[in-house]
């Protein structure tokens, strides 16, 4: 019968402080600690005052709590807030304490009840609920944190944090909070592709904060498939992880810098039907404008035609010809660091035809072609506005390495990257490149491998020069 009533008497004081903790926002754990803690003190201060000598004792600090790293989980309107579930398991599997906030549309497909059983703590919904607010709970759950996760994070949610609304709970703690914030985008293909979006992104990441993903795949849209999907929960958790343990932060050695990337052809016309070109793809480009960014850049791509997505995170320049770049490359100076990855044509038709040119039996028309501006040199020559690093490609399909220390002279660059791109290399439009890095120091020849990691290392390269290191 004792245990009986015991057992009883757990089980009520339990509800009671299940009940303290909700109403007054904390986990069970902290409401706990807090009581102790106020114990603590009233008993201390009734001995001072049984015992006035003790007013004068050394204070003794006492012994630090043991330190668990607070996750504020903000769930948007999609259908991959199914996997957010999954990620509160996976954030407290890694030791953190994961409190969530549902905004209206994720209600729609995950409930409170869910997120509140999985993360053990009490879930918000509401920026007007008048038990939090009663002492401004969401600034309260913006400062109470150590890390705000959004994932998914919508294209609205991303259209809101930024252009800096705060209209419901999910926005408004976004813009009061100190803590870093992780987003894991997810949204159709189409809506990611969409100018607001790009737009959008490269705000946020001016504003620091960090993406994870998005991944491709098949969408929830019947027949729907490309770059969208979120990222997979074990994925955001360790990118939160990191970031919690400062490792994100410290790879990130280009925080503060200003690179400009040129990518893709550029298509000279002949006539409103035709125009000459060449078959780069944009791929390499592209790969060193997203590893720039990943490493905390602030990234603007001038880009040629290309059929490839756009790199997460950049300002993206759209161009077609080899004049039209050269404008957009200079309206993006200043820079401290400069890659020209396109393949720009060489000549231009010195007057494209206004209407499309008929083909005549025996005859063959007559292109007079005038030389494009070298916007390598035109930029590694400039007394104003030069990057303190300024690196060029040189593509070449014979004496690779002698062209390429010929160019470097020749156009005043820092650095050239010289790759074979004969034919039977499969390096221009492939996903595999073959590079030597030319400098004023001599030949570094690179073993082949994909373009990503070219970009990484490449990177990783102009982030040591830029700090001073040597090349």
């Amino acid at each position: 019968m004792a245990s009986i009533t015991i057992r009883g008497l757990d089980d009520e004081l339990k509800q009671r402080l299940r009940l303290r903790a909700a109403r007054n926002g904390r986990s069970m754990e902290d409401e706990a600690r807090t009581i102790l803690r106020d114990m603590a003190a009233d008993q201390l201060l009734a001995g001072m005052r049984s015992d006035p000598r003790r007013m004068h004792a050394p204070r003794t600090e006492p012994s630090p709590e043991p330190t668990t790293r607070r996750v504020l989980l903000i769930i948007g309107g999609g259908i991959a807030a199914y996997k957010s579930l999954d990620l509160i398991r996976r954030l407290k599997e890694r030791g953190a304490t994961v409190r969530c906030v549902l905004t209206a549309a994720a209600q729609k497909f995950v409930t409170p009840l869910a997120a509140g059983a999985l993360s053990g703590e009490r879930v918000f919904t509401d920026l007007f609920d008048h038990t939090s607010e009663l002492d401004v709970g969401h600034i309260r759950l913006a400062r109470d944190t150590d890390l705000v996760v959004v994932a998914p994070a919508t294209a609205d949610l991303m259209a809101k944090m930024a252009s800096g609304h705060a209209d419901d709970l999910a926005s408004a703690v976004l813009l009061a909070t100190g803590a870093p914030v992780l987003i894991a985008p997810a949204m159709n293909p189409h809506m990611w592709g969409h100018v607001a979006t790009r737009r959008n992104l490269v705000q946020l990441t001016a504003d620091r904060v960090t993406v994870v993903g998005p991944g491709v795949g098949e969408m929830a849209e019947h027949g729907e498939a490309g770059i969208g999907r979120m990222a997979e929960p074990i994925e955001i958790a360790d990118a939160a992880e990191a970031l919690l343990k400062g490792d994100l932060r410290a790879n990130q050695p280009l925080a503060g810098k200003r690179l400009l990337i040129t990518s893709g052809p550029t298509h000279e016309p002949i006539d409103p039907v035709r125009y000459i070109a060449n078959r780069s793809s944009g791929k390499q480009g592209h790969a060193i404008a997203a590893a720039a960014a990943t490493a905390g850049a602030q990234v603007t791509l001038v880009c040629g035609p290309v059929n490839i997505p756009d790199p997460p995170g950049v300002k993206i320049v759209r161009v077609e010809t080899a004049r039209e770049m050269l404008k957009a490359v200079e309206a993006a100076l200043p820079a401290d660091c400069a890659v020209f990855a396109a393949a720009v044509a060489d000549w231009r038709v010195a007057e494209a035809g206004r209407q499309k040119i008929k083909k005549e039996k025996g005859a063959t028309p007559a292109l007079t072609l005038a030389e494009n501006p070298d916007i390598l040199a035109t930029v590694a020559h400039r007394k104003a506005k030069r990057p303190r690093l300024v690196i060029g490609f040189a593509a070449e399909t014979e004496n690779v390495i002698a062209n390429a220390q010929a160019k470097l002279k020749r156009k005043g660059c820092d650095w050239i990257l010289a790759n074979n791109v004969s034919t039977q290399t499969g390096i221009m439009g492939g996903d595999y490149n073959n590079v030597s890095l030319i400098s004023s120091n001599g030949v570094e020849a690179w073993p082949p491998q994909s373009k990503d990691a070219v970009a990484a290392a490449l990177v990783e390269r102009i982030a040591a020069a830029l700090a001073g290191e040597a090349p």
